[in-house]
């Protein structure tokens, strides 16, 4: 008889967690909260189940008896008319309403209230997990000091953790007191912990302390356990630790999350790290860092992980989740690893009932360790920065999963970040070990330009395959030239950054036309024959500045010169020849690797104290090019289509641009000299405006962001 397959499960990012006074609720960041149809997108993977966030401090802030069940009733009612079966979490990564916190004697018993009224009102729900991560939970809450109470002592996360621990326990007796077949899916983080051989001890603590959580509720913490007298000497009471060691509260599936960041090192060598990673104990100072970006040999990931608590517990075992904040090919190839590793596991006899795509519809904030708010967004299986949250490429991954199907993405034939050469950033320890970069290339024309160099930069630190191509190699006008281009390299896709870039020149030069109608035309024809996708560029001068909000993808284009018009041509006549294509258009160059464009030149200019001269009449929306590039790549690896805008946040004229290029490097702004354009003596017109804004998703970050991100690499550059 055939093994039933693995099965998809599915969640969104939850956490609602406390800093200071402020709740940071990833299901407000996310829009999840406000939208009743992601059950249904959630659905539609083919998942068996989903994590499911019916959280205290969002139902229940104030009095129990106050709660409000109208977001919860609505929901968990479409999931069952869905068919998909929920994993109930109480708690993710929080410390309750404001009338609690994780050091509260009463906090278990007031979890437990909770937990007895959301079964007494969903008595069919089979499934939960009251507290997420309660170990991990007690270390950034207790013991490293970022959430709320913000405890920095070992003291603290010994109460947080046995209060989280007795809270489950607790909550699972309230919970089977109406459903007695209730099961406890218990997850918690199992990042493995290595060092160099002076650290070894503090190693072999971490790695004994991950599985607290877990020990506490099977009822292992005796006595003989290596962690008693760890426990006991951090304000741990013996009864407290004998009742759970006679009255256990097993789980019936341990939950695995892993990460790329919880594998750690730790070294002691100080002088190979920068100083933000130092730190130690009472006994050394030591760096520690991801074992990623150290460690030759790769990290373990899922398997390791899942083999380690099969041989531990012997119970069933789920991935719980897998999600990484990573390029869109990355977040593939991290996807795919989990499955692989999952039923390679699998048939080696480990019991492992699911796996969760976690973090559906993105994260916020995470780089911070949501610890401040900036509105940094990640993409999940949906990007939510559309109108209407948008398919990623890992959800189509997901859902051929979710299905049983093939799923073919050409990006996935190189090996992810963590197990490819460029993970290693200091000295390594051990013998390096790395896959190499490999499968169908992208193609990129204009190898002497900008955009198209950038493009191979990315590529290369992103592992996609690629070649840069020369004119003599691939005259994108001449279709005998593409045609034969294409039978040679056998690209997946084929980005075009090629083009007549001076708009002045335009006006008078015939090459223009051919270079930026026709080439995309004849590319995106060969293309179509190829079945190959394209991504091209056009230019915010396709627009004639009639009108005072920035540009959608919809709106009339109306060039008012040579140049536009041309740009125009080429991306109608592309989408007319293949409508796969995907054409970007975007504006006002400015990135770390030319010394040429606006802000490079201008920023010199004021460091010879020459005046910088800009337009105060022209407006437009500058883009740093590196975001530019990471965003189009995205889009081509979603498989995107049609015309898209691409620039970051923010319309400014060129002097208002100058200006603050020049505050963000710490220079005088009086440098800069607002000129009408009619002044600067350009051939060609330009529209007074012609900012671009996005329909379809505002994908780039703010043109703020970006000049501080470019301003520290300039400097870094000297």
């Amino acid at each position: 008889m055939t093994e039933p397959r693995l099965a998809l499960w599915a969640g969104p990012e939850c956490t609602v967690n406390r800093v200071g006074d402020e709740y940071i609720d990833q299901l407000e960041c996310t829009g999840f909260a406000g939208r009743l149809d992601d059950i249904d997108r959630l659905a539609s993977l083919g998942i068996e189940r989903m994590r499911f966030p019916l959280l205290w401090e969002r139902t229940a802030p104030g009095a129990l008896e106050e709660a409000d069940w109208s977001w919860p009733d609505e929901r968990l009612a479409r999931l069952r008319a869905l068919g998909v079966a929920p994993i109930v979490g109480l708690l993710h990564h929080g410390s309750g309403p404001r009338h609690t916190d994780l050091l509260d004697p009463e906090f278990p018993d007031k979890l437990a209230a909770y937990a007895a009224a959301v079964a007494q009102r969903y008595p069919w729900v089979d499934a939960y997990t009251p507290v997420n991560e309660p170990l991990t939970t007690a270390r950034f809450a207790g013991l490293y000091g970022l959430w709320y109470p913000h405890g920095r002592d070992d003291k603290s996360f010994v109460r947080a953790l046995l209060n989280q621990v007795r809270g489950t326990v607790l909550a699972m007796q309230a919970i089977r007191r109406v459903n007695p077949a209730a099961q406890l899916v218990q997850t918690d983080d199992l990042g493995f912990t290595s060092s160099t051989g002076p650290l070894a001890y503090q190693a072999r603590f971490d790695n004994t302390r991950r599985w607290l959580g877990f020990d506490l509720l099977f009822g292992r913490v005796t006595r003989s356990h290596p962690l008693w007298r760890y426990l006991r000497a951090n304000g741990a009471t013996a009864a407290e630790l004998q009742a759970l060691v006679d009255r256990p509260c097993p789980p019936d599936i341990v939950g695995i999350n892993s990460y790329v960041t919880s594998e750690r090192f730790l070294d002691h060598r100080l002088a190979h790290y920068p100083p933000e990673l130092h730190g130690g104990n009472r006994r050394h100072r030591y760096a520690d860092t991801e074992a990623a970006r150290v460690c030759g040999t790769p990290i373990g990931g899922f398997a390791a992980r899942l083999r380690e608590a099969h041989e531990r517990y012997r119970c069933a075992l789920a991935i719980t989740e897998v999600h990484m904040g990573c390029t869109r090919e990355e977040q593939l190839r991290w996807l795919r690893d989990a499955w692989d590793a999952a039923n390679t596991v699998r048939a080696e006899g480990v019991d492992l009932r699911g796996l969760t795509v976690w973090a559906a519809f993105g994260a916020c904030d995470w780089d911070s360790l949501l610890t401040r708010r900036q509105g940094h967004y990640e993409p999940g299986l949906w990007d939510v920065r559309s109108p209407e949250p948008r398919l990623t490429a890992l959800g189509e991954l997901a859902r051929q999963l979710g299905r049983g199907e093939a799923f073919d993405h050409p990006a996935l034939d190189s090996p992810g970040w963590w197990q490819r050469e460029v993970r290693l950033v200091y000295p390594v320890h051990g013998e390096a070990e790395h896959k190499p970069v490999q499968g169908r290339p992208l193609l990129i024309t204009g190898a002497t330009g900008t955009l198209g160099r950038a493009f191979a930069r990315m590529c290369e630190l992103r592992g996609l395959p690629h070649h840069l191509l020369r004119r003599e190699e691939m005259d994108i006008a001449d279709p005998a030239s593409v045609a034969a281009a294409l039978a040679r390299w056998q690209p997946w896709a084929l980005v075009n950054t090629a083009g007549y870039v001076r708009v002045d020149d335009a006006e008078a030069d015939e090459r223009q036309w051919r270079e930026n109608a026709l080439g995309p035309a004849v590319l995106a024809a060969e293309c179509a024959r190829a079945g190959v996708r394209l991504l091209t560029f056009s230019s915010d001068l396709v627009f004639g500045g009639d009108q005072s909000s920035p540009y959608e993808e919809h709106d009339a284009a109306r060039p008012l010169n040579a140049y536009g018009r041309a740009k125009l041509a080429g991306e109608r006549d592309a989408l007319a020849r293949w409508p796969q294509a995907l054409v970007v258009r975007t504006a006002a160059f400015f990135g770390p690797w030319d010394v040429h464009n606006f802000v490079s030149q201008g920023l010199a200019r004021l460091q010879r104290d020459e005046p910088w001269i800009a337009a105060h009449d022209q407006v437009v929306s500058p883009t740093y090019v590196p975001d530019l590039v990471q965003a189009a790549l995205d889009l081509l690896v979603d498989g995107e289509r049609g015309v898209w805008h691409l620039a970051n946040d923010g319309a400014v004229s060129w002097a208002e641009f100058a200006c603050r290029a020049a505050e963000a490097a710490g220079m005088r702004t009086a440098g800069v000299r607002p000129e009408p354009a009619a002044a600067l003596r350009q051939r060609a017109p330009r529209p007074s405006f012609s900012a671009l804004g996005s329909a379809r998703g505002q994908l780039m970050p703010t043109l703020d962001a970006a000049l501080e991100r470019y301003v520290e690499a300039w400097r870094a550059t000297g």
